[in-house]
């Protein structure tokens, strides 16, 4: 990036002329992450579409900046806002946390496109730098085009739609504020605790405007991720707590991974033989066929997992927020007399439920504990127990993943058996929505730490395609699949044209079941009788009743530039899934599923709360049904 050195005399610091978009690219090009000796660039690449709002400012200083392997901060080219954050949140996952991606967008639309995916970054604490451009700070015409006017407030602008979902916000009106904005926007990033969605707004006046710049803000910097050590009396009364305990059990979330405990979790567990369960976020921890991995916990977990939380008397959580579906909306942990020792970076977790608060990193607690714990360990009984329960469950796996015959067509959990022969070890499987993410969480067999992921924190539909190419740029060694459904490709499937641009080779799996299976099955239970929820022509009734859309989704993938593998049976999905496996651009598989179900029921209740008054029978029968599962519903105090 060209820049004018300036030499200030008397003594005065040197500095150099660029634009405020200038100095921000060349600043973010010096960022880095440290932690255990690995140094990572901070905010490796931006993503972009550009408009009046950003193309003089931010997209002229990329350009600037280089283009290609030499550039100071990579561009590529998105499709659609919310997409660009959710490759930037796949992005960022998959490199722990210690490396994430910007996202600039124009103002207006472009800028509240990035509302959903920046709550999905948020809720999962997951970092991303959002850029967008923002109306006028010098006013030289009012309105300009896409300003909201707000008649109570001259300086609110749609950006700050973006204040609740972020964790750290600022506008910068001036090219000084620059200085302090972008330092604090590096700081939350890098924050453990913080981390999540990080916005600059930046009025596109400014981001044109040239400044005298101290050189300084452009050194090298390193922001190193602690790993803090618990507090010596927490960690005594939690080892009490786990040695008084008859039947503990761990609960571990997406903190595990974030910090890269799972070999400390393991050693933990081998020598104590307490059992693991995992969340959505933290499925992986152990290897399926680890003897003390239980598999999933809460509304979408296992029969043997749910019925040790049940009779749980302590529950270890491990880098978990205790989602409603983890504690079946408070009425997994039934045990009168059970508590709680809550193992996490961040405070406001580690309370929660009353527990025991063991503030600290994941593998340094860990660590800890597992010292203070040495010699002890779980009854014969109890360990015998629930792995006599884990073998049992597995035979319900194969039973939900093995078709009667191979000339079947396939139900949706077994799409995930004939994925799960095909797999490698260091695969990444990526689902977000629907009706998959449960199957996945109960049955899926998880052999390495990062090859399940699935973002249920916000559930987002849209979510998988761009996540999978996040997931790609930053793991390019690893087969990525997404998992989409016909819904969730509706929604947006225009990344899949970054994917062919690119030459990435992820394999989108596209499950075609004529409607919103998720929501459908919820709705028949909660007495709204699968309202709305088919893809199908209108009946003489005028409801969604008639025959299926023909919407040939295979052909719109092919379309945008895929490679299509269509499988009609379990043996011509499987032989899909293998070639497109081995292929070497993005490839699309798709495969139309019998709407029969062969997954296992929900193990744990979760409220969905359902019409207390009703005309209809199926809203009366579910109701009865729910003031059931809400009676059993606790405050853990």
């Amino acid at each position: 990036m060209s820049g004018r050195p300036m030499s200030g005399s008397g003594g005065l610091r040197s500095s150099v002329r660029l634009t405020v978009a200038q100095a921000l690219v060349r600043f973010l090009a010096r960022q880095y992450t440290e932690r255990d000796g690995r140094r990572e660039r901070l905010v490796a690449a931006c993503w972009g579409i550009f408009g009046h709002g950003n193309v003089a400012g931010v997209g002229q200083a990329l350009l600037e900046s280089g283009q290609g392997p030499g550039a100071e901060l990579p561009f590529l080219q998105g499709r659609n806002e919310q997409a660009m954050v959710h490759a930037a949140v796949g992005y960022a996952r998959q490199r722990d946390r210690l490396s994430a991606h910007a996202v600039t967008t124009s103002i207006g639309p472009g800028a509240t496109n990035l509302v959903t995916g920046a709550a999905l970054a948020t809720i999962n604490r997951l970092p991303v730098l959002l850029l967008p451009g923002d109306t006028f700070a010098t006013r030289p015409a009012d309105p300009v085009l896409q300003q909201l006017e707000h008649p109570g407030a001259g300086d609110v602008s749609v950006n700050d739609a973006l204040r609740p979902v972020s964790r750290w916000f600022d506008r910068v009106h001036r090219p000084e504020a620059l200085v302090p904005a972008a330092l604090q926007a590096m700081r939350v990033l890098a924050d453990p605790v913080e981390t999540g969605a990080v916005t600059l707004a930046l009025p596109q006046d400014v981001q044109a405007e040239g400044h005298d710049w101290p050189e300084e803000f452009f050194r090298e910097r390193v922001w190193r991720v602690p790993r803090p050590a618990p507090d010596a009396d927490a960690l005594a009364e939690a080892a009490r707590a786990v040695r008084a305990a008859a039947r503990p059990l761990i609960v571990a979330g997406g903190g595990v991974h974030h910090s890269v405990a799972e070999e400390a979790l393991r050693t933990l567990v081998e020598a104590t033989g307490i059992p693991v369960a995992s969340t959505q976020a933290g499925k992986g921890s152990l290897r399926h066929d680890h003897p003390c991995d239980v598999g999933a916990i809460g509304h979408t977990g296992t029969a043997v997992a749910n019925e040790l939380a049940r009779a749980a008397d302590l529950v270890i959580g491990v880098g978990t927020r205790y989602s409603d579906f983890t504690t079946a909306s408070g009425t997994l942990f039934a045990d009168p007399a059970v508590r709680f020792v809550n193992l996490t970076v961040a405070p406001y977790d580690a309370h929660k439920l009353a527990g025991l608060a063991l503030v600290a990193d994941a593998r340094a607690g860990l660590d800890a504990l597992a010292g203070a714990l040495a010699g002890h360990r779980v009854s014969d009984g109890y360990a015998a127990g629930y792995r006599a329960a884990k073998e049992r469950w597995e035979a319900v796996v194969s039973a939900a993943f093995t078709p009667e015959k191979e000339s079947d067509r396939p139900t949706q959990s077994q799409v995930l058996g004939a994925l799960d022969a095909v797999v490698g070890d260091e695969d990444v499987v990526i689902n977000a929505a629907g009706s998959m993410p449960g199957d996945l969480h109960k049955l899926w067999r998880a052999r390495s730490r990062r090859q399940y992921h699935v973002e249920y924190g916000y559930s987002c539909m849209g979510y998988e395609i761009p996540a999978a190419i996040g997931v790609k740029l930053a793991a390019p060694d690893r087969v990525v699949w997404a998992l989409v459904g016909d819904g969730t490709y509706l929604m947006g499937p225009t990344e899949l044209v970054t994917a062919v641009q690119e030459g990435l080779h992820v394999v989108l799996v596209l499950v075609q079941n004529h409607g919103y299976a998720s929501i459908g099955g919820l709705s028949e239970l909660t007495g709204a009788e699968r309202f709305g929820t088919a893809y199908r022509f209108r009946a003489p009734d005028g409801g969604f009743t008639g025959d299926p859309l023909p919407v040939d989704l295979a052909a719109n993938a092919a379309s945008l530039g895929l490679t299509v593998l269509r499988a009609g049976s379990h043996a011509e999905l499987r032989a899909a899934l293998s070639e497109a496996r081995e292929a070497t651009g993005p490839v699309c598989v798709y495969v139309e599923t019998d709407p029969g179900d062969t997954t296992p029921p929900a193990q744990a209740w979760w409220d969905v709360p359902v019409a207390a008054t009703a005309t209809r029978p199926a809203a009366r029968r579910a109701r009865e049904e729910y003031e059931r599962g809400a009676a059993g519903r606790r405050r853990h105090l």
